[in-house]
This record gives structure tokens, C-alpha cells and sequence, in this order.
């Protein structure tokens, strides 16, 4: 009898406890909140999108002004003006590694989620998080070399010291998966719905993979023609036909977690009025009486106090325009800017005087909007690569001219994208073109030619980093280092970032695999595998 009273007290207190652990999941599951079962996971898709596009100071530290494309007497972006590292601002040099992985990983958890709730109807965002990845990772490896990518964003599945991969076995990996993602999208299936790039429009996707492969492809010109040659030509049918194919992303005032970062930046007091045009860029455009110089840049009203107010227009006559040579500072020095031989002198006077209120800066309504759109990548790009690569000689449809004419017409319409303002109209886009014809009496010439045009395109547009990784590619346009007294190069333009700081510690052993690979080790000016 007691033993029948003893199991019975068992199975009471197992069925209250089974009760009581129901109660707790309920009460612990707050009906407020998503969790797996209910969050949608086409807000990852966003979430990377923006993160990936809004780089802000991660770029305009560095490759702005390496570029040539902006200039500054301003401290910290001595970085990349000067090749000088300042303070903790050397930390920016990772932030792309660090940055870029937290989007990777976005990207896989978002596919994870789709797969286990429904992979068929989320086909299509599980395989434009495949473009996505690739995305984000060309990046990443353009920027250091050897990284992460076999292994990348696997936390879950146990790997935290993740293997640096070969730069060349990740371009052999990129390509292949753009391939298999693109193959797998499906029109007829639903498309994302919280897509920042083309509001889940499939059909725009497939371009997109196509133009990205192209793009990626290029990479390997010098190194592995052969490798580049067979993809260009896979692609070249399939991608971007006109500026309306652009990726842009537009970014959100109202949201001061979805503003642009780099309008944010640029906003800030002492950038407002040191970060100017360069005097590289500006000179190019005039001297070729590019209409995009009257549109991009303007030059402040007179005096300190105007100078600063960013309600106040500037002039944007382009006869006023003077870009702001690189590798000066205002410290009263012989790198002063008031030394430098064509200093225009400033405006104003006394505690009015604004020494740099001369120079053309960046036109406030079209570039400083806090709302205004990112470029990711545009079919004037895509066009002024398959011109290079038709010069080459590969079977591309149309002619070097013609690809081109394309490239150019087509960034001179991207101008009216960056904002109503800055619209040039058709018939002086016409004329320009039509003026201003690819040189293709030397091959040299051609490329150079080609590739400035990449250069402007990508810098007038704000995607400063693109600029910079295709400058490396094809070493154009020649542009003359700054050796400023205290630079970390040797008086060279830097080829490749530092990766992140906590790389060492966090990963030490595939870290230092990695850069023992790297002619020159982790520095500035080491080469990546396809920079030759």
C-alpha cells in the first residue's frame, strides 16, 4: 500500500511540474516580441542591404581623399589625404572587416529562418541572399586580401576561428555562386518584401547578379584574363541595359538610424568646411567642360559665418568652380594651405575670414540630404567595364565606342538619381557624348580614358570605395601621391586596409597564415592577390 501511495505521489508531481514548465513558456514568451516561428525574414534583407550600403566615415576617411576625388585640412582625414595615421582613427582600417561580417551574417541568418519556415516560397530571397553574400565578401576581400569566406558567419555551426581563404579561391567561389543564385531565381515565385535595391522586382535581381559578375570578374583582368574573359562573356547579355537598372538605395531623414551616413558626416562642423573638392577632379571635369561640374559642386557665399550656414546655396556657376589640392593642412606651416602656390586666398575678414571659402565643395542639396540616396552599382559602371573588356578583345556584343558612349550618358543620367537638381538635360547629355568620344589611337590611351570615366562616375556618386578598388585594377587615372612629412607609405597611395585589430587576438593563427601571404605583410602598401 505504501508503495501504491508513493507512485502515485510521483505521477502527481510530474503532471503538476509538466503543467507548471507549460505555464512558464507561456508566461516567458512575450506575445509582444517575434521569435523564429513569427518574424518575418525578409527584415534581415533590409537590415544587411542598409548596413552594407551606409558606410559613411568608413569610407570618406579613406578612399575619398586617396582618391583625389575629395580633399581636407581637417585632422582626421589625414588618413587618407596625407597616408598619416591619426590616433584612434586608425581603427577605421577594420571597420569594413568588422562591419562587413555582421552583414554576412545577417544575410545567412535571414536565409536560415527562410529555409525553416517555408524554402520554397522564400526561394528567391534565399537566393538573393546568395548575391547579397557575394556582395558583401568582394568587399571585404578587395579591401584586405585573404579572408574568411569558406567558413564565414558558421558561428552556429560550432566555427569561431574561421580559415582565411586565398583571395583567388574566394573569386573562384564568388563566381560560381553568383552563377548558382542567379540561375535559381524564379520570377514566378514571390520576391522579397522588404528589398531596399529594387522592391523585390526579380527580373532587376537577375540583372544585378549578372552586372555583379561582371564586376567581379574584372578583378581578375591582370592576374587571371582567362578566368575573366570566360565569366565577362557569360554575363554580358544578361546585365544592366540603362540607368534605370541602377541599385540605389534610398536612405530615410526621418529615421536617424536610416539616414545617410556620409550627408551625417559631412554635416559635422569642421568637415562641413574643410572636406572640399579636389583639385584633381575638379580640373579634369573642367578641362573636358564636363556639365557635371556645374551640378556637383558649389562655392560658398563669402565670410566665416555664411560659409557655415548649410541653409545658405552656393555658387554653382561652373566658371567659380576651384578644387582644393590634396596634402595641405592649415597649421602655418610649410604644408599650410596659404603656401601653396595657386591658393585663391579665402573670403571674409578678422573673425569672419573662411580661408577655405574659395574652394568648391561638395553642392549641400544634392550631397549633405540626410534622406539622400546610396549608388551600389550602376549600369554606367558595367558599361565602361565591357568597353575595357571589348577592347581586349573579347566576345562582348557591340563596340569599345559604343559600350563606351553608354557608360558615360549613362552617369550623366545618374546625376538627376542623386537629386532633381542636379539633372542634366538630354539634349546637353547628347552633346557631350557626342563630343567627347572614346580615344582609340593607343591602347593606353583607351584605358585611361575608360577608367578616369569609371573613376568620375563612382566618385560624383559617393561610392568612393568602388573607386578605389578599380584604381587599384587598372592603376587608372595616374594620380600623383601626396608625400606629406610623417606619412606611413613612403609617399605611395595605399593599396589595402589593415584588418581589424581584434584579429590577432580573436584569430591568431589563421590570422597570421593570412598575412604571411601578403608581399609586405599588414600594411597599407601590401598588394592583394589580383593587384598587379
Amino acid at each position: 500500500m505504501k508503495k501504491v501511495i508513493i507512485l502515485l505521489s510521483i505521477s502527481i508531481m510530474t503532471i503538476l511540474f509538466s503543467c507548471s514548465k507549460e505555464q512558464l513558456d507561456k508566461i516567458n514568451n512575450d506575445p509582444t516580441k517575434s521569435n523564429a516561428s513569427s518574424y518575418d525574414p525578409n527584415n534581415l534583407l533590409s537590415t544587411a542591404q542598409l548596413k552594407f550600403a551606409n558606410k559613411g566615415y568608413y569610407q570618406l576617411l579613406y578612399q575619398s581623399t586617396m582618391m583625389q576625388l575629395l580633399a581636407s585640412t581637417y585632422y582626421y582625414y589625414n588618413n587618407g589625404d596625407k597616408y598619416i595615421n591619426v590616433g584612434s582613427f586608425t581603427d577605421y582600417q577594420g571597420r569594413i572587416f568588422d562591419e562587413g561580417y555582421a552583414e554576412a551574417s545577417t544575410i545567412r541568418e535571414m536565409q536560415r529562418l527562410a529555409t525553416e519556415k517555408d524554402a520554397d516560397k522564400y526561394s528567391n530571397l534565399i537566393s538573393i541572399g546568395d548575391i547579397m553574400f557575394v556582395l558583401i565578401l568582394q568587399r571585404i576581400t578587395d579591401t584586405y586580401g585573404d579572408v574568411p569566406y569558406s567558413e564565414a558567419a558558421k558561428a552556429r555551426q560550432g566555427i569561431k576561428y574561421p580559415l582565411y581563404d586565398k583571395q583567388e579561391d574566394i573569386y573562384n567561389s564568388m563566381l560560381s555562386d553568383l552563377e548558382k543564385a542567379i540561375g535559381n531565381l524564379n520570377p514566378d515565385k514571390p520576391g522579397p518584401t522588404a528589398d531596399l535595391f529594387y522592391n523585390g522586382d526579380i527580373n532587376k535581381w537577375k540583372k544585378f547578379g549578372y552586372s555583379l559578375m561582371i564586376r567581379v570578374a574584372m578583378r581578375l583582368s591582370k592576374v587571371r584574363p582567362d578566368v575573366a574573359r570566360l565569366w565577362v562573356e557569360k554575363a554580358s547579355a544578361h546585365a544592366f541595359s540603362d540607368a534605370g537598372d541602377n541599385a540605389i538605395l534610398m536612405t530615410d531623414a526621418s529615421n536617424s538610424g536610416s539616414q545617410n551616413g556620409s550627408s551625417v558626416a559631412l554635416r559635422v562642423f569642421s568637415d562641413y568646411i574643410e572636406v572640399k573638392w579636389s583639385k584633381t577632379l575638379i580640373d579634369y571635369l573642367r578641362n573636358t567642360a564636363d556639365p557635371r561640374l556645374s551640378v556637383i559642386a558649389e562655392v560658398p557665399q563669402d565670410g566665416l559665418t555664411k560659409n557655415i550656414n548649410q541653409t545658405l546655396s552656393g555658387n554653382t556657376d561652373a566658371s567659380v568652380q576651384i578644387g582644393m589640392p590634396n596634402g595641405y593642412d592649415l597649421l602655418g606651416g610649410n604644408t599650410d594651405l596659404s603656401k601653396y602656390p595657386l591658393y585663391p586666398g579665402g573670403t571674409g575678414s578678422g573673425g569672419d575670414f573662411a580661408p577655405l571659402g574659395k574652394y568648391s565643395r561638395p553642392r549641400t542639396s544634392v550631397y549633405v540630404k540626410l534622406g539622400g540616396p546610396i549608388f551600389i552599382i550602376t549600369y554606367a559602371e558595367i558599361e565602361f567595364l565591357l568597353s575595357e573588356a571589348k577592347l581586349k578583345g573579347w566576345s562582348v556584343s557591340g563596340t569599345v565606342a559604343q559600350h563606351y558612349s553608354n557608360g558615360l550618358r549613362g552617369a550623366l543620367q545618374s546625376m538627376e538619381q542623386l537629386d532633381a537638381q542636379a539633372k542634366i538635360a538630354t539634349e546637353t547629355i547628347n552633346t557631350y557624348v557626342n563630343e567627347h568620344p572614346l580615344n582609340l589611337s593607343d591602347h593606353e590611351i583607351a584605358l585611361d580614358q575608360i577608367n578616369t570615366q569609371y573613376w568620375i562616375a563612382t566618385g560624383t556618386n559617393f561610392n568612393f570605395i568602388e573607386s578605389w578598388l578599380n584604381w587599384k585594377r587598372s592603376n587608372y587615372p595616374k594620380l600623383t601621391p601626396i608625400n606629406y612629412t610623417g606619412n606611413v607609405t613612403n609617399g605611395t597611395i595605399p593599396r589595402r586596409m589593415i584588418y581589424l585589430s581584434s584579429e590577432p587576438l580573436n584569430n591568431p593563427e589563421n590570422y597570421k597564415e593570412a598575412v604571411a601571404r601578403l608581399d609586405g605583410g599588414d600594411a597599407l602598401t601590401s598588394r592583394v592577390w589580383w593587384d598587379k
